[in-house]
């Protein structure tokens, strides 16, 4: 029995492990994706989009605080890679970006954020606590380190502040939601839905092909298809609709190209803020209220359901005893 126990023991802790290794390895990896595009405000290297904030807050919320050395791990090597040391500079750079996501997952579990994004308040939470209020502590650091080392002037700090505060919250928005969905994924089935999702999909490319890089600006086109994929699919089609058309506006946005051409960095930095902003927050806000209104519906049928049961269960029966016998009489003894 003891060697069962130990042998159970070894296996949760190589588990925990490799966990933590995944934690790192993604988080590094998707920052040296992040940095494919930087983009450089006042002087500093800022990204549009940073997804390993998203990658930081869904392990916090998979598995709790003690993800938070994995994070750290990860932070420590992205900023080492960028910077091409350790300094103590980058050491608070990364604290901070420690920091954000997980005092971000404190507050979502303070109001009882649930993983699924099945509420309107999910939805609500995942926005303003998760993404626009934990990020201000990493973009704060971030700038308040830059400027104490003197590789930031005054006069720009705030356009770096707001830089690196759009681009760590835009990765909470457009990646930790399609985390959590892919964490409920299942193999597809024969009855599924394939050819609406193919068809939205080819839609969702064209049409946000044509609003980043067309010569007309015509950026709200995606708005139409974001709102039919949050409706017919909820956050398993918004999700990834909104991330693929973030990701694109900002390599529109880095590329010079459709209506971010003749802009300045800070107006295309603005501009790819707002426009990833409006999409994140339709595509995830939508989904909550569609989710949470069939929940409601099926809620009311089963409760409909058992209703009608418990009413059919309690009427009164027919009381057939005191009735008369027919015009023959009784029915003849057989036997």
């Amino acid at each position: 029995m003891r060697h069962v126990i130990r042998s159970e023991e070894t296996r949760r802790r190589a588990v925990s492990v490799l966990w933590m290794l995944g934690i790192t390895g993604a988080y590094y990896a998707a920052g040296r994706i992040g940095l494919l595009r930087p983009v450089s405000v006042e002087g500093s290297v800022v990204t549009p989009l940073w997804p390993p904030t998203g990658i930081a807050l869904a392990a916090l919320l998979w598995l709790g605080l003690r993800a938070w050395p994995a994070i750290a791990a990860g932070a420590l090597l992205s900023v080492a890679t960028l910077s091409g040391s350790l300094a103590p500079p980058g050491a608070a750079i990364a604290l901070g970006n420690t920091l954000a996501p997980v005092c971000a997952c404190l507050a979502l579990r303070a109001v009882g954020f649930r993983q699924e994004l099945d509420r309107l308040r999910d939805g609500v939470a995942l926005v303003f606590l998760g993404a626009m209020g934990g990020m201000l502590i990493s973009s704060a650091v971030g700038a308040v380190t830059l400027l104490l080392t003197g590789d930031l002037d005054r006069s720009h700090f705030w356009p770096v502040w707001s830089a690196w505060w759009a681009g760590d919250a835009m990765g909470v928005l457009t990646v930790t939601p399609l985390l959590l969905v892919m964490r409920r994924a299942r193999w597809p089935r024969l009855g599924d839905r394939w050819l609406e999702a193919s068809a939205l999909a080819v839609v969702a490319t064209g049409i946000t092909l044509l609003a980043t890089r067309g010569t007309l600006s015509m950026l709200y086109l995606v708005f139409p298809v974001l709102v039919c994929a949050a409706l017919r699919f909820q956050l398993a089609g918004s999700a990834p609709c909104a991330l693929l058309m973030s990701v694109m506006a900002i390599v529109a946005g880095a590329d010079g190209v459709g209506p971010f051409a003749g802009h300045s960095v800070l107006e295309v930095m603005l501009n790819l803020s707002v426009l990833n902003g409006c999409i994140a927050l339709t595509g995830l806000l939508l989904a909550a209220v569609t989710t949470e209104q069939h929940n409601i519906r099926r809620e009311t049928e089963l409760a409909c359901e058992e209703l009608a049961a418990l009413v059919e269960e309690l009427a009164p029966r027919p009381d057939t005893r005191g009735l008369p016998d027919g015009p023959e009489g009784p029915p003849p003894a057989r036997g």
